[in-house]
């Protein structure tokens, strides 16, 4: 062959090896890339660029179906690892954390599905990142709220700087999914929990968009305070987010903050508060299962394109931090679940059920901007107008540290009779431990007495809230039916059993509902038989009769309501006590009381585990 053949031969082969590169470039473009992020891709056309990605690299990327919508369509979510590893089993034996991602549990929030997209093909494909998931395995939920995704308008956020349309809030039985992690009445919410508790994943990142202020910040994130995490979780999610994740983004050109929720959204320089988070939230619940969580909030006023490479970095830079120490953060939550279940054996232990504000601030420089503010004659109130023109930054009080406010010492177990199905429902739910008697147990034990019950006016989340109640503890007698389950606490799920038992902590099934029967007398006396009732207790009992003209004096409402005046002499009576008005079903066991029932092991049946 000529000396020219050979060199056409050479020059027609770099020539291919270059289109062939920059075909597969092309062809890898995400749709959101594509359009410019102008718009985000359809839930069809999202899982198709996923199953090319899989296809392309079986070993890298595996797709599996977890649940399905109201609507009927699929819930999908993607397994990435570096070595075929795609199985909790397989991860635990490999000594891999788990790392779970979701995108768009609020839909119109979808910087995460689009960023995502884009960081499984840089890792897979292109190979920008080759290593990142050498040493862990990340699951990814591209879109949560599927049947909200795809009820997409343009006027869905007000406030939302793109895209062009944009996913609905509510899923399609209009229930908002990160407010459902406790309750878990959404058939989404079921699937997921169900996805927890077979991955257990060791941290949950979970992608929104910010509504409210304007300030200078492309994404600010949140974490649990330490006072709802256990210590080593704490920690190790302080080192590894704001030692080093957020430093290393910020020095990619991004500009982050911790979660601003202001005092008075007319007024930033009032300073800020705690947002409020709890178990309805996505890391509320992870720290009641004892794992560390981040919550990113994007800027909705920067342009859509900045928000998912912001994403697209943060996400990336915590990937890199747990690839690089996978034994850490492994070590951080198995200590945290063996600290939860010893805690059993420790009378002194305290566990908070509710959180007040820290009275001591301290200060936060506010990367913000100029802003003014005017009287509305529309809403005769205050109006604040941004000029983003003008970056400014203010020196403001932050208040957003949370003490513990009310606890409880915890049971060695809870006992909840076989007819309150709702309940078991629930334990069944969350994957809590229970066993099962299989005859009929009389048991002593702590129980609750519930009155002056006062509810929502209007519904939340599908429910018309007990707002309020009062409480005290009492031993009580009760012969539990067959079917009736125990709940050790010596398991790693004791929080989450906590927080749904315990009639005070703020998404218990109580506050939700779930209980409203307890409260409703069955039986009830006739006017004229009271006024016979009234008087014999009167002539019985002259302490009722001084509380009887007491609330006469001082309750004007009272004493103009025969009604009310009547009932008070019947809820003072044997018939009304003989109803259990108010007693609350569910019984605290001490260790000595779960011992004893362990002991009768003709009385326990099989244990239940998810």
């Amino acid at each position: 062959m000529s000396l020219r053949h050979v060199l056409l031969s050479a020059l027609l082969g770099i020539a291919a090896i270059t289109a062939q590169a920059a075909d597969s470039s092309t062809d890898w473009i995400t749709p959101a890339e594509a359009a410019q992020f102008r718009t985000t891709p359809s839930y069809a056309d999202t899982l198709a660029y996923l199953q090319r990605l899989q296809q392309a690299a079986p070993g890298v990327i595996h797709l599996a179906t977890f649940g399905a919508t109201p609507e009927g369509r699929p819930m999908t979510v993607v397994i990435a690892s570096g070595d075929d590893t795609f199985d909790p089993a397989a991860a635990r034996k490999a000594g891999k954390p788990v790392v779970l991602v979701q995108a768009g549990i609020h839909p119109g929030e979808i910087e995460g599905k689009d960023a995502g997209l884009m960081l499984l093909r840089d890792i897979a494909i292109t190979h920008k990142y080759p290593h990142v998931l050498d040493h862990l395995v990340l699951v990814y939920i591209p879109v949560f709220s599927v049947d909200g995704h795809e009820n997409s308008s343009p006027y869905h956020r007000i406030n939302q700087n793109g895209p062009e349309s944009m996913g609905f809030r509510g899923q399609s039985q209009y229930l908002n999914l990160n407010r459902d992690y406790v309750k878990a009445d959404a058939p989404e919410m079921l699937a997921w929990l169900k996805l927890w508790q077979q991955w257990l994943p060791d941290f949950l990142i979970d992608v929104h968009t910010t509504d409210g202020a304007d300030y200078q910040y492309d994404l600010t994130w949140y974490t649990e305070d330490p006072h709802k995490l256990d210590p080593a979780v704490s920690a190790w999610q302080h080192d590894a987010i704001v030692n080093h994740a957020i430093p290393a983004y910020e020095k990619r050109g991004h500009l982050a903050s911790i979660y601003l929720e202001f005092k008075d959204s007319r007024d930033p320089r009032k300073g800020l508060e705690n947002f409020g988070s709890g178990p309805r939230f996505s890391t509320g619940y992870a720290a009641l299962q004892n794992r560390p969580a981040l919550l990113i909030e994007t800027h909705m006023l920067k342009p859509y394109e900045n928000r998912v490479r912001a994403t697209y970095d943060l996400v990336e830079l915590m990937l890199e931090q747990i690839n690089q120490h996978p034994a850490a953060l492994l070590a951080t939550t198995a200590k945290a679940d063996a600290d939860t279940i010893g805690r059993v054996h420790d009378v002194q232990a305290r566990v908070p059920l509710t959180f007040k504000p820290d009275p001591q601030s301290t200060k936060f420089d506010l990367k913000g901007y100029a802003f003014k503010v005017s009287h509305s004659n529309i809403s005769n109130s205050d109006w604040i107008q941004y000029d983003p023109s003008q970056p400014k930054n203010y020196s403001i009080d932050n208040w957003n540290g949370l003490l513990p406010d009310l606890s409880i010492t915890p049971p060695a177990a809870y006992a909840v009779p076989a007819q309150w199905t709702a309940i078991i429902d629930k334990l069944d739910a969350h994957g809590i431990r229970y066993n099962r008697i299989d005859h009929p147990l009389t048991i002593h034990a702590e129980g609750y007495q519930l009155d002056d019950p006062k509810w929502a006016t209007k519904p939340f989340e599908g429910h018309l809230m007990l707002r309020d109640f009062t409480l005290h503890a009492l031993p009580r007698e009760v012969t539990l039916p067959t079917g009736s389950v125990i709940v050790p606490l010596d398991q790693r799920a004791a929080n989450v059993a906590i927080q749904l038992l315990e009639p005070q902590a703020p998404d218990s099934l109580l506050h939700w509902g779930y209980l409203d029967a307890t409260f409703e007398a069955k039986e009830y006396g006739e006017p004229r038989v009271v006024e016979k009732l009234a008087r014999e207790l009167l002539a019985k009992d002259p302490t009722l009769h001084a509380e009887f003209e007491r609330r006469l004096h001082d309750d004007p409402a009272f004493a103009a309501s025969s009604n009310a005046r009547l009932q008070f002499f019947f809820e003072h009576s044997p018939w009304y006590a003989a109803q259990h008005v108010g007693a609350y079903p569910v019984l605290r066991l001490d260790a000595t009381q779960l011992d004893h029932l362990s002991a009768d092991h003709s009385s326990t049946g099989g244990s239940h585990t998810p």
